[in-house]
Order: C-alpha cells, then structure tokens, then sequence
C-alpha cells in the first residue's frame, strides 16, 4: 500500500529532525555491513595466529617466541574491544541524501556550581506552575 502525500511529508520530517538530533546515529546505519565482518575475521585470524605462535614458542622452549605469540593475541583482542573509526563524512543528511557537513555542537555553558543549578531549576519550577 503506498504512502499517502501527507505520510509521505511527515515521515520525511520525521528523517530530516532525526538527522540533525542524532548525525551519529543516522551515519551508523547508513555504514557497510561488510566493514563489521572484515573486523572480526581480522580479529579471529590475528588470535589464532599468536596462540599457533604461542604455541610453537613453548613447544620449542623459545620464550620470545612464546612472548611475540601473546602480543599478537593481546593485540587482536584489544582491537577486538576497541570502538571502530568511522572514516566517512559526519554531518547531517539532507532530504536528497547528500551529507552535509555540520558545525560540532555546542557546549554547554558551566554553571558556577550545585547552587546556582538548584537555583535555576527552582525559578523555572515556580515559573512554570505560575503559567
């Protein structure tokens, strides 16, 4: 069943305010599937190539070979845990669907401390049951 013009309109709103919210989240599913599998074989290979180096190091009373077979492993694991790089533009995603770069997002101002914020949120309280 096909959208109507208004579902249509909305549901490309509903895209445009997603993608200026949350540019991460809309980079993350626009990613390859491929990129995810390529790491993990990556991964599984450098582990069972240190345990094979592991391995033969113990097996020929080496030590250094021993120890180069456990770098080997601690490092694919750590590259296993670590977060992936995301190489692509970051930006927001027009209703063509070209990424357009955005400005990085504002911080905001400190307060001088617990006081002053339990000051404000009392005068905001107060000012919204006054309404």
């Amino acid at each position: 069943m096909p959208l109507s013009e208004y579902e249509q309109r909305v549901l490309e709103q509903m895209e445009r305010q997603l993608s200026s919210d949350d540019p991460k989240l809309v980079n993350t599913f626009q990613g390859r599937a491929s990129h995810g599998l390529r790491r993990w074989v990556l991964v599984s290979l450098g582990a069972l190539v240190g345990l094979t180096v592991l391995v033969l190091g113990a097996a020929t009373s080496n030590p250094l070979v021993g120890v180069l077979g456990f770098v080997v492993m601690f490092v694919s694991v750590v590259f296993a845990f670590s977060p992936p790089r995301r190489g692509g533009p970051t930006g927001v995603v027009g209703a063509d669907g070209e990424v357009r770069r955005s400005s990085p997002p504002a911080r905001p101002p400190r307060s001088s401390g617990l006081l002053q914020r339990m000051e404000e949120r009392w005068d905001r309280r107060r000012d919204e049951r006054g309404r």
